[in-house]
């Protein structure tokens, strides 16, 4: 019986060392600052039920959700009447849980669940993997992380601010210098739906000017018009939408409705943002982003690379509806996601990462016979109490072997132990890239490492 080749579903991976070393390095980064800012972490499981998520993410987006077979004999409870009406229903008599196609739905399932033991404002940070069955592209995956911080039950203009400030200083931290953080306002767009004539036809009109980065201005244009509406004020939003001008822009959208709270809110916002001078913040205010996401309510980001090819690195918004189709209303929640996979592959690209992250051991023990690895084991460990990376080569091989292995795992240096070595208790340090090797006792290799 032959054997097929093993293969990996079409938009996942595998990290090796390496790859996961510099996974580790970006969420160790992010986590320092989330913790910083006084987020809690929290966790939830990897499956929900569909209950929980679909509504949630609009009908492009529930589309997108993997779907998880029930147990046992799943079609033992269905009729030809269930096959009849199709797949859409089918799939309920089949299926009732699914993988979660983001963290900030079932964060707010775990809101309403825990409202009584949680003091809000309730900030959490959570980093998990998500699932959604789209086209696997370049930065477009499957599976991948995502790393969020939300804020529920508080309204205040300081949490946008303060989330803005959060995304500063994680890119400052990574040395990613080339972004840009754009932001709008659903109200805004919603206005801009009204001013063209599309009231009522407000979130059809987000998910078409949603569009734009993928399909084109003319595209979306001819979308928008086929909504309806009027079509000299539909060109004329169309050109507000490639403007960067934001004090055109503003005098724009005021002039429609001053009384807007999203451009009220927008006003507040970057006035608050002006007070911090010394932060060399890059924040732009773009009328054509419109975040695909239909639980968005107010205030929206997103975060895009200035010098490499990428989609969107980070996103978020405020949601004040969320928790309300969980039976809790009343509870506003903003939140920001940073894709750790698109970030990798920015720095990747960028060459942002240093150059010792990938390195395993400080040192390597070598050795040329039984008595010299049994005596090494004693020193590994007192290497490992030390704080000191250290391995020790698990064989009596030669020692030529032991060398290139050294060098296959880039080692900086290798710890020689012979039996003259073990009479004098002076080890030969080696230093893997110059050859240099000199005599030291294991409190003076400790000491050399520790700096």
């Amino acid at each position: 019986m032959s054997k097929s080749k093993p293969t990996l579903p079409r938009g996942t991976r595998d990290f090796g060392p390496v790859v996961s070393a510099k996974r580790s390095y970006i969420i160790d980064k992010i986590k320092h600052n989330f913790i910083k800012y006084g987020f809690s972490q929290l966790e939830t499981p990897a499956i929900e039920n569909l209950s929980t998520l679909t509504g949630k993410y609009g009908d492009e987006g529930d589309q997108l959700l993997y779907k998880i077979l029930n147990s046992g004999d799943y079609l033992s409870k269905t009729s030809e009447e269930d096959y009849a009406q199709g797949s859409k229903h089918l799939t309920t008599k089949i299926a009732d849980k699914g993988l979660r196609y983001d963290l900030t739905v079932p964060f707010a399932r775990f809101v309403v669940m825990n409202q009584h033991e949680i003091s809000f404002p309730f900030k959490r940070f959570q980093i998990q993997p998500v699932w959604r069955a789209d086209r696997p592209q370049k930065g477009r995956y499957r599976e991948f992380y995502q790393c969020d911080a939300d804020i529920v039950g508080s309204k205040a203009i300081w949490n946008e601010v303060e989330l803005t400030l959060l995304f500063n200083d994680v890119f400052n931290d990574l040395g990613l210098k080339d972004y840009i953080i754009k932001v709008n306002h659903r109200e805004i767009l919603f206005l801009l739906a009204d001013y063209v004539g599309l009231k009522g036809k407000e979130i059809p009109f987000c998910a078409e000017i949603d569009k734009l980065d993928k399909i084109g201005s003319e595209k979306v244009s001819e979308n928008v018009l086929s909504l309806g509406g009027d079509t000299n004020k539909i060109s004329e939003v169309m050109k507000l939408l490639s403007s960067t001008d934001r004090a055109a822009l503003m005098e724009k959208v005021k002039g429609i409705n001053n009384d807007n709270q999203g451009v009220k809110e927008v006003v507040e916002y970057f006035k608050s943002l002006d007070e911090f001078t010394g932060k060399d913040l890059k924040v732009e205010l773009d009328l054509s982003l419109a975040r695909g996401l239909s639980y968005y309510t107010g205030m929206i980001y997103e975060v895009k690379p200035t010098s490499v090819q990428m989609g969107s690195i980070c996103g978020g918004g405020r949601y004040d509806n969320l928790t309300g189709v969980f039976g809790l209303e009343g509870i506003s929640g903003i939140g920001i996601s940073f894709g750790l996979d698109r970030i990798y592959d920015v720095m990747e690209e960028l060459n942002l990462f240093p150059e010792n992250i990938t390195q395993p051991l400080d040192v390597l023990i070598v050795h040329f016979n039984e008595a010299n690895l049994k005596h090494g084991q004693k020193i590994v460990m007192q290497f490992r109490e030390a704080g000191i990376k250290a391995d020790l080569f698990p064989t009596s091989d030669k020692i030529k072997k032991q060398f290139n292995y050294a060098d296959k795992i880039q080692t900086p240096f290798t710890l020689i132990i012979g039996d003259n070595e073990m009479d004098s208790e002076e080890y030969m340090l080696k230093n893997m890239q110059t050859g240099e090797q000199n005599p030291m006792k294991v409190d003076e290799i400790i000491q050399l490492f520790k700096g």
